[in-house]
């Protein structure tokens, strides 16, 4: 079996059987910004899609655009079919599925044989709790209905002979039942891909002095990395890849990459080397298009690190001039963006008696209009409604958080996903949070998600 590097998450695997070639290209994102036009590629890279003219199967981990990118699945060949776990909410299917490709739904924990010797089994990592990924608005309270979260997927790829575990997103102390159980199944792994940052918007998008946006974005990539060494104990694997966390934040954004606290490729790959036995488990690292063997435990070429100042030639060049997908339309006034909230409301409020959630925190969001008229909207999370308020009303509540954005994202948000959902506003960095008392609450950004329009 063999594994070459493409960009973040997006990898291909192969395995040769006497001549018999298996292709599943994992987690596309080869082309484009994705997150409303907020993350985007670096190193830059070369998408060409008759090169993925024969892959055999396309697997996609989760929901989230790095991913499963429309604009990379949008020139693929749509005869390709795509393997995702079965979900309890059908938002990846229908994401597929609406750009022409047929979804393949795999059941947990079901190792099945795709082609020739090559099987796969995808396995949810369950029970999220964004108190330990730190995605505030990256998962659904699906559990509520459902008793599970399933918001990403561990997948297992096996040739009869060798095994490689894709952990794609999975923060470790979400997914290590999950691993154990792979580990038992199995015994032997041959390759893990681990992932080596912890994207969210904490802490670069909270109103908080630089020097504790630093000491936070430090114990964010310390932890992180911490569960890197979690995973190789627990896994024992031969070999081990860092994968999944190339990405750069572009246009008004880039003045926020130093304080995301994610490393370097190879800053991580650094760290791993210094901290775990290189003897027990043999650290990997790849440049993009770069692959690796399984069977003779060698890479095609040395890796080349990223040139730091070249990087940043780069972004002060080309990505700080890239614009969001919502800047490309002219601003709304206050009013038209504020009729939109009643229906938003409603439904807000459907979620949030559904859960049983109460709160005195009030959601406050703050933007500007066309004319430069400040708006700003007090949401209640205790049945109350929803009400303009200035910043004297402000001055006097105890318990609050205030989410300023681009008007223009704003409307989009309001009118529903098929415009652009809060999930990926946040993860997109593109939400700027200020947070007065307890306010840190799981319901809150579920009822959030539902802050819409559509049904």
């Amino acid at each position: 079996m063999k594994v070459t590097q493409l960009n973040s998450a997006s990898i291909l695997i192969e395995d040769d059987n006497e001549g018999s070639k298996v292709k599943i290209l994992c987690d596309p994102w080869l082309e484009g910004e994705e997150y409303i036009g907020s993350w985007a590629i670096y190193p830059p890279y070369d998408f060409k899609p008759e090169n993925f003219s024969d892959v055999d199967f396309i697997y996609v981990s989760h929901i989230h655009s790095d991913h499963v990118s429309t604009k990379t699945l949008s020139k693929l060949n749509k005869n390709i079919p795509i393997l995702i776990h079965n979900f309890p909410e059908k938002f990846l299917k229908n994401k597929i599925e609406r750009l022409g490709f047929k979804t393949i739904e795999l059941e947990h924990g079901i190792r099945i044989k795709l082609k020739e010797n090559m099987y796969l089994n995808i396995l949810a990592a369950d029970n999220c709790d964004p108190n330990i990924c730190g995605n505030i608005m990256g998962c659904g309270l699906s559990e509520f209905k459902y008793q599970t979260t399933q918001i990403d997927t561990i997948a297992v790829f096996d040739n009869q002979n060798q095994v490689i575990v894709n952990t794609n997103d999975c923060p470790y102390d979400i997914a290590k039942i999950t691993a154990s159980s792979i580990k038992s199944m199995y015994g032997n792994i041959d390759l893990l891909l681990v992932g080596y940052v912890a994207a969210s918007s904490w802490p670069h998008c909270y109103n908080l002095p630089k020097e504790e946006k630093k000491s936070a974005a430090i114990l964010k990539q310390q932890k992180k990395l911490e569960t890197i060494k979690k995973y190789l104990e627990l896994l024992e694997p031969k070999y081990y890849i860092h994968f999944a966390g190339r990405y750069t934040l572009c246009g008004k954004n880039t003045s926020l990459n130093e304080y995301r606290g994610e490393p370097e490729l190879e800053d991580a790959f650094e760290w791993t080397c210094k901290n775990i036995s290189q003897e027990k488990y043999k650290g990997i690292i790849l440049n993009n298009d770069s692959w690796f063997n399984i069977d003779t435990g060698t890479s095609n070429k040395e890796y080349s690190p990223v040139d730091k100042k070249d990087k940043k030639k780069y972004i002060e060049s080309v990505l700080s001039y890239k614009k969001f997908n919502y800047e490309f339309e002219s601003k709304p006034k206050a009013s038209e963006v504020y009729d939109l909230m009643g229906k938003a409301y409603e439904n807000f409020e459907k979620i949030r008696q559904k859960i049983n959630w109460i709160s005195n925190t009030i959601i406050i969001l703050k933007t500007n209009d066309i004319n430069n008229e400040e708006l700003m909207v007090g949401i209640s999370c205790n049945g109350k409604g929803i009400n303009k308020i200035n910043e004297n009303t402000l001055r006097k509540l105890e318990q609050y958080m205030v989410i300023s954005l681009d008007i223009r994202l704003l409307k989009w948000l309001l009118i529903g996903p098929q415009k652009a959902n809060w999930s990926n506003a946040d993860l997109g960095s593109h939400l700027k949070y200020n947070r007065v008392g307890s306010v840190y609450k799981r319901g809150l950004f579920y009822c959030l998600n539902h802050f819409f329009n559509a049904r």
